[in-house]
């Protein structure tokens, strides 16, 4: 929520700082989580001052320039090229001088200085509307009636306003703070000082001219609407003073009457709103729901398709708003509106949500009204409004107020034990501070016992229902920073360490992939056992077969999750969907020595191109080092470190490598034979791995370790090796990373090649290195050491040969 730092002051004394008014607000409860300056105009003119051309010559050098002198009250007058076709002697005119930055309407600020132009020297620049920011006309320079002094800041003249932005955090509970009063109110809380509430003594009902009957039908979904009519407007731009209140907090201004209603939405949190009375059929108002299906467009020119419980006000004949959340097109206001009635109203939070949920409109008015406002400000909201209707647009206030309120919403009575007070907050405050806080915070102490008391809370406080608000309300005022720790402080844990959640685990593992372009597939338990009685395969323990079963091809329980995932991507690519990122967090099951067992796995499923065929990328074909970062990303996440990489011949891949730490088995990956894919009718290739879920969550650390950067710069190397073209780089990073485990941060192959000028059964690598020490800067000889440390490593252990 946006809360202009000008605005406030208007209703309460504030000697404060918009910071220092942010804290206090935070500590109240309404987080401030921005505080930053706003400017009407960019720049606020700032530099800019109001002159008068005192001469102008054509430039003797350039035909479409002027030389001009211009008084801007200083010692002197000040030479300016000009080449504006209106410029001449005897006009007020808007200068930047040298120093000055202006900022355009289109294009990059930029700064004035001293030039000299075609020969002629110029000392400042007289601007045109769009040069400065307050237009768009670049047609000459602005030429203004005016009698102020020279030297006048241009800032004071058009009344160019610095405010300060407050960004607040509001919660859902704190509906009563979603305006300019309800803030300030908690600065009244918390500072102990008056609000100064907008008048509307004033108020009087002009003429009988134009009445509105109003009806009411949905009580439940209205317990209270109020309106009146002003008649004889003229709809027109904003004065200055209201679009700049509206500018301020991010909304744009679009005519006086509209802008009113916001306005008042923003000051009092009542939202309202305008219709044009001669567009309202039967000079009569209706308040109900329309049958469901009816079809009503909305101001954003779309139409809508109305539930039976979306509250409409409707006009004799038809719907003209759904009320508290949009109007319509039929009975908005516009430059030929000349009556208006205003609404004033308090609608069921319920029925707002779900309107507002159902048709997926997010208003300023639903915002507060699915939250909960004011039902006894309606009719002060209705005087304030009329009476800015007056002095804005003119016309008379045509009718008297209907106020339509059969069932009033009282008060709310709460008993508070002193007791239960002191103990939620622990320390005893005293009683008079307490009434006194509570009183400031409008809630009335309407009785006192020795042990007790009652209050009578209002009803725009939808958050304060039972005696815990009551003790929130006043510590919150009160201070928590006021609360001291005892001598003997202590704490309570419900456990020793947070418990892991092997779902929430598998949801952030599952956020990773489908971050990465991954869909989660979830397929069936039961498989097809001629999958792997065809090929002779073997698995874990033995099969469990299901003893009344409903097909053979449902007829075991899975003991690899690969032939269910190969259904998957056959049926995908079966139907042109052919490039495939799929993974699946399933079981396996088998039977272990008479007991039936079962195993969390994690598989992954690629296949097709990396990524859709365009214009930018040729298409390329996945991998199995695809697949390999995908998997390496997953264990790094889970903390999985230290992993020994084998190659293996399994049963199910063509090739592919087992991951390991110590005796445990982490996983494995790789291609999928095309005997195994043939089955399934799949002529591309497709990559697999399969990973222990239970060993990833029981090394997963929930623990979020947070390190100072760095103030020491990396050093990177790089080295080309000539290897066995069996060795892998895991094999590399092994021997790296024993012959120096301190410097080296991060090693990558950046290229891998083998052909011509490599000899047979070999290849080359390209390595990177990343060197850091991280309590001083590394010298030339100490990297040098560390380099050569690992050449040697490479030679006696890999056979490697350094190509220089």
């Amino acid at each position: 929520m946006t809360i202009s730092y000008n605005w406030l002051k208007e209703y309460i004394d504030i000697p404060e700082s918009a910071e220092e008014i942010g804290k206090v607000l935070t500590s109240t409860g309404l987080e401030v989580e921005k505080v930053e300056e706003h400017e009407t105009v960019k720049g606020g003119l700032r530099g800019l001052v109001i002159g008068t051309v005192v001469t102008c010559a054509k430039h003797p050098n350039a035909d479409k320039l002027s030389v001009t002198t211009v008084d801007v009250g200083g010692d002197r007058v000040l030479p300016i090229v000009c080449g504006a076709p209106n410029v001449a002697a005897g006009q007020r005119v808007v200068v930047a001088v040298p120093g000055a930055t202006v900022y355009p309407t289109k294009g990059e600020p930029f700064t004035i200085k001293n030039a000299k132009i075609r020969g002629e020297q110029s000392e400042g620049m007289i601007c045109a509307e769009d040069e400065i920011g307050l237009g768009e006309s670049h047609a000459g320079i602005m030429v203004l009636d005016t009698t102020v002094a020279n030297g006048t800041p241009a800032a004071q003249y058009f009344n160019i306003q610095s405010d300060y932005i407050l960004e607040i955090g509001l919660t859902p509970n704190r509906a009563d703070a979603a305006s300019h009063i309800g803030v300030v109110r908690d600065i009244r809380a918390s500072k102990n000082r008056d609000i100064k509430y907008p008048s509307v003594e004033a108020f009087k009902v002009d003429n009988q001219q134009l009445p509105i009957v109003v009806e009411v039908e949905n009580k439940e979904a209205c317990p209270r609407y109020s309106g009146i009519t002003v008649s004889g407007i003229t709809v027109k731009e904003s004065p200055e003073w209201l679009k700049n209140r509206l500018l301020s907090i991010g909304l744009t201004p679009i005519n006086n009457i509209v802008d009113i209603t916001n306005f008042i939405c923003h000051e009092l949190g009542q939202p309202m709103h305008a219709f044009d009375a001669d567009q309202i059929t039967g000079k009569k108002v209706i308040v109900k729901t329309l049958p469901a299906g009816s079809k009503f467009t909305t101001l954003d020119n779309k139409e809508r398709t109305l539930l039976a419980t979306d509250l409409m006000i409707c006009n004799a004949e038809e719907g003209m708003c759904i009320a508290g959340v949009f109007g319509g097109t039929k009975s908005g206001i516009t430059e030929a509106t000349k009556n208006i009635f205003l609404e004033s109203a308090y609608f069921s939070a319920d029925y707002v949500r779900k309107t507002s949920l159902h048709h997926q409109l997010k208003t300023d008015a639903s915002f507060r009204f699915e939250r909960g406002t004011d039902p006894n400000i309606t009719v002060y909201a209705l005087k304030r409004a009329a009476l800015l209707v007056k002095e804005i647009a003119g016309g008379q206030i045509s009718s008297d107020i209907v106020d339509i309120y059969p069932a009033k919403i009282e008060n709310r009575t709460i008993e508070v034990k002193d007791k239960n007070v002191n103990r939620l907050i622990g320390k005893v405050i005293p009683r008079e501070e307490i009434f006194a806080i509570l009183e400031r915070l409008d809630i009335k102490i309407i009785d006192k016992k020795d042990d007790q008391f009652t209050v009578s809370v209002p009803p725009y406080r939808v958050d304060v229902l039972q005696e815990a608000d009551i003790t929130e309300e006043i510590l919150r005022i009160y201070g928590f920073n006021n609360i001291e720790l005892a001598d003997t402080a202590s704490t309570d844990y419900l456990a020793e360490f947070p418990v892991k959640s092997i779902d929430k685990f598998k949801r952030s593992i599952g956020e990773l992939l489908t971050g990465n372009g991954f869909y989660e597939i979830w397929t069936n338990s039961l498989t097809n056992q001629a999958y792997q009685q065809k090929h002779k395969l073997t698995f874990k323990g033995e099969p469990v077969e299901i003893l009344n079963k409903l097909s053979e091809e449902q007829g075991i329980m899975r003991q690899t999750l690969l032939f269910t995932g190969l259904e998957v991507c056959a049926y995908n690519i079966n139907r042109k969907q052919k490039d495939l990122k799929l993974y699946e967090f399933g079981k396996i099951y088998y039977k272990d020595g008479g007991q039936y067992k079962e195993e969390e796995r994690l598989a992954f499923y690629l296949t097709g191109n990396v990524e859709t065929e365009n214009w930018r990328h040729k298409t390329q074909s996945v991998t199995y080092y695809d697949l390999a970062q995908q998997v390496q990303q997953v264990l790094i996440k889970c903390g999985v470190t230290n992993l020994k990489q084998e190659t293996i011949n399994d049963q199910l891949l063509e090739y592919g490598a087992k991951l390991s730490r110590g005796n445990e088995e982490i996983g494995k990956l790789g291609k999928v034979k095309p005997v195994l894919l043939k089955d399934f009718g799949v002529k591309q290739e497709i990559f697999y791995a399969e990973l222990n879920t239970s060993l990833l969550f029981q090394s997963a650390n929930p623990k979020l370790v947070i390190k100072e950067v760095v103030k020491f710069p990396e050093v990177r190397r790089d080295l080309s090796l000539v290897l066995d073209k069996q060795v892998n780089f895991s094999e590399i990073s092994n021997v790296v990373h024993t012959t120096e485990k301190r410097l080296i941060k991060n090693i990558i192959a950046f290229d891998v090649y083998e052909g011509e000028n490599i000899p047979q059964g070999k290849k080359a690598y390209a390595l990177g290195f990343t060197l850091l020490d991280e309590t001083k800067t590394l010298t030339d000889d100490e990297i040098d050491k560390t380099m050569n440390r690992l050449m040697k490593a490479f030679e006696e252990k890999l056979g490697a040969v350094i190509r220089k």
